[in-house]
């Protein structure tokens, strides 16, 4: 880090502890610019590669990446910046956006299921089954596709508990065989997705990353802030943690994600694995083999 800077715990592990207004969208007072937050994620990036090569040869355990975020916050971005330098072989990415007919003759979390990571890879959900408690709570007449026998709309409270409950069950499932979760919220400010629209249609080589339905999403903000604080607190715990960062300022949150995987990975007990006594002295008379050998 920066001299006399270390970046804040975003970590929330405590059940009904987040408060919304209380999470920032700016850099704290003394965090690095912007030319010093790029160098620093170059050395995170680089920290991350042999990380990751560490992680894929000890073959035990996964790590999940969860982003979550209102449209232009960055989640895009953030991913091709701070994973630019890992092995694809043990890399995977999926964009979960409107479910499919297939997805929805099953149950909500199965098509995420069925793209997990692998032990000794680095999987990303760029969106998720928190879907499901955002998207679908805000416009719960959405729950109709799903053909849920004795729905009525729109569902009650309880609705919403067992879905964070099934959640939470879920990943402690993930977690205790194995696959570290940690769920990213990058919390960009109304005025300035605001801004990142406006950029979007006045740059003619960005008018294809805007969509006329986001700014009517835009119009359901506050009910998008009361879902993100209820699924926080109810999702939210020591072993999947939700990590909430500031993402008005770019760079400076592409290094605070970069941090927290190289922190995760780092107190890992991962290592390439030993070589058993009886390899060592085959691979010994292999190697007078190879040296015997005539050019």
């Amino acid at each position: 880090m920066a001299k006399d800077f270390e970046l804040p715990d975003y970590a929330i592990t405590k059940p009904g502890s987040f408060v919304l207004a209380d999470a920032p969208t700016l850099p704290p007072k003394g965090a690095p610019d912007k030319k010093a937050c790029k160098k620093l994620l170059q050395q995170r990036v680089e920290q991350l590669h042999d990380l990751q090569r560490v992680l894929y040869a000890d073959n035990r355990y996964a790590i999940l990446c969860v982003f979550q975020a209102m449209d232009a916050a960055g989640k895009d971005s953030t991913i091709r910046h701070v994973f630019s330098g890992v092995n694809p072989a043990g890399f995977q990415e999926f964009s979960f956006k409107r479910p499919s007919s297939e997805e929805l003759d099953h149950d909500y979390l199965w098509r995420t299921a069925k793209r997990l990571p692998e032990r000794g890879h680095i999987g990303i959900f760029n969106r998720s089954y928190y879907e499901e408690v955002l998207v679908v709570r805000v416009h719960p007449e959405l729950l109709k596709y799903q053909s849920l026998p004795g729905l009525k709309l729109p569902p009650p409270k309880s609705f919403w508990a067992k879905r964070y409950k099934a959640i939470k069950a879920h990943e402690d499932h993930l977690v205790h065989n194995g696959t570290i979760v940690l769920k990213f919220w990058l919390n960009v400010s109304k005025a300035e997705q605001k801004q990142r629209f406006l950029d979007r249609l006045d740059t003619p080589r960005k008018n294809w990353k805007f969509e006329p339905g986001d700014v009517r999403e835009r119009g359901h903000w506050d009910e998008y802030m009361v879902a993100y604080q209820d699924m926080i607190n109810a999702t939210a715990s020591k072993s999947a943690p939700w990590f909430a960062i500031p993402a008005d300022d770019k760079p400076y949150m592409r290094l605070a994600v970069a941090d927290i995987m190289v922190k995760t990975l780092q107190g890992l007990d991962i290592d390439y694995p030993d070589v058993p006594e009886s390899d060592r002295a085959e691979f010994a008379e292999l190697r007078q083999q190879l040296l015997d050998e005539r050019d």
